[in-house]
Formats: structure tokens, C-alpha cells, sequence
């Protein structure tokens, strides 16, 4: 199952970049054997100034037709990391055949485009940086691929 972050904004050098690339490279080598990944990043830019609306028709023309979309929100489902990883596999068994979380701009993800997703996922109650969510995301992408090929790497 092919993995897709498409987010809002770009992600220049710097820590956050060092880190998702580093999370995103384990998780590539960890779940090719279990048939998770590549994962591809996809930035869009609102350059018009179309707000949470501009936004949400550049991240709908980034995600593939036809796969599931997961979008990061704040009201979303909160889970456990190892919920998340079931939910993943849950997905690659049931055949989907590519996944896009869609992480939004500074004033979060147009309301019809999230109320219209196949997944809303929450990283807590607490609102969070967009930029910090695609490490977040990414570490929790790794982590899932982790507990699902037994690897060491999550302790609970």
C-alpha cells in the first residue's frame, strides 16, 4: 500500500526536515517487507491566498484518485500507536491500495474536505504546529511498521 503525506507549505532545511527524512527512510526500509510504502511527500502552496478553501482544492488534486484519505485534525480519532499500526494493516488487507494523510495549513484543513475523508486522526486535544505534525506523523508511520514486523523499536 503506497503512503502519501500531502501537506500544506514547505518544508525548508532544517530540524523538522532532518527528522521526517530519518523517520520516513526507516519506515520505507521497515515496510517494504510487509508491503507498506514508499511513502512520497507532496507540498502544495496556497501562492493566491484562497485560504482553507484555496488549500483544500490543492491537497484534493495531490491526493490519487481512488486511494483513502486520512486527514490530521484536532476533533479526529485519538489512538493508541498500536490502534494506528492495526488500522494500517487493516487497510492494506482490505485491499486499499494507497493512503493520503492530509495535513493542513496554519488555519487547519477546510471543513468539507474533513468532514469528507475516509479517516480524521488526532494527535491529542492540543492543536498542533503543521510543520510538527509531519515529524509526528512520520515518527508514528515508522513506529507502526515497527510493531507490525515485531521490531524493537516500540516498548509497550
Amino acid at each position: 500500500m503506497k503512503v502519501q503525506i500531502c501537506a500544506v507549505g514547505r518544508l525548508r532545511a532544517g530540524p523538522e526536515k532532518t527528522l521526517i527524512d530519518d523517520y520516513l527512510k526507516r519506515f520505507d526500509r521497515t515496510g517494504r517487507a510487509l508491503s507498506l510504502g514508499p511513502v512520497s511527500v507532496l507540498e502544495v502552496d496556497d501562492r493566491k491566498g484562497g485560504g482553507m478553501a484555496g488549500e483544500a482544492v490543492l491537497l484534493r488534486n495531490a491526493v490519487p484518485s481512488g486511494g483513502l484519505i486520512c486527514c490530521l485534525d484536532e476533533r479526529g480519532t485519538v489512538e493508541s500507536s498500536v490502534a494506528f499500526a492495526k488500522r494500517l494493516d487493516g487497510w492494506k488487507h482490505r485491499g486499499v491500495g494507497s493512503v493520503s494523510f492530509v495535513i493542513g495549513g496554519a488555519d487547519g484543513i477546510a471543513p468539507d474536505l474533513r468532514e469528507n475523508a475516509d479517516h480524521k486522526l488526532s494527535f491529542g486535544k492540543m492543536v498542533w504546529p503543521h510543520m510538527l505534525v509531519r515529524v509526528m506523523l512520520a515518527e508514528q508511520l515508522y513506529r507502526a511498521a515497527s510493531i507490525l514486523s515485531g521490531g524493537p523499536y516500540h516498548r509497550a
